[in-house]
């Protein structure tokens, strides 16, 4: 599957951004998907992932309870809503699309488990 993000750009701390996501190429519908980030001098870290019904999400401690991620399956697109941002928070930011495994409700944290990766889009938080 191909994709492209898209959302990134500059804010205020304790601002919100919306990340999207768009997928072509093979079944989106069927895969989980994941964000990453990656800062300057700093190894790829997750952030979030949805399962591909979108029944189940996963956050890392750090964003957990400002971090949104959604998906809609009809228009191949996934979203990273993230609100009260720190300029901690300030990376490039991936989606990921992970491997079909039927239609058991999963979606990984590591990076090894996606097949696909965005060119990704940058977000920078300012103080």
């Amino acid at each position: 599957v191909q994709l492209v993000e898209s959302g990134g750009g500059l804010v205020q701390a304790g601002g919100s951004l919306r990340l999207s996501c768009a997928a072509s190429g093979r079944t989106f519908n069927y895969i989980p998907m994941g964000w990453f980030r990656q800062a300057p001098g700093k190894e790829r870290e997750f952030v979030a992932a949805i399962t591909w019904s979108g029944g189940s999400t996963y956050y890392s401690d750090s964003v957990k309870g400002r971090f949104t991620v959604s998906r809609d399956n009809a228009k191949n697109t996934v979203y990273l809503q993230m609100n009260s941002l720190k300029p901690k928070n300030t990376a490039v930011y991936y989606c990921a699309g992970g491997r079909d495994r039927g239609r058991i409700e999963y979606a990984g944290r590591a990076p090894v488990e996606y097949n696909d990766w965005g060119q990704g889009t940058q977000v920078t938080v300012s103080s």
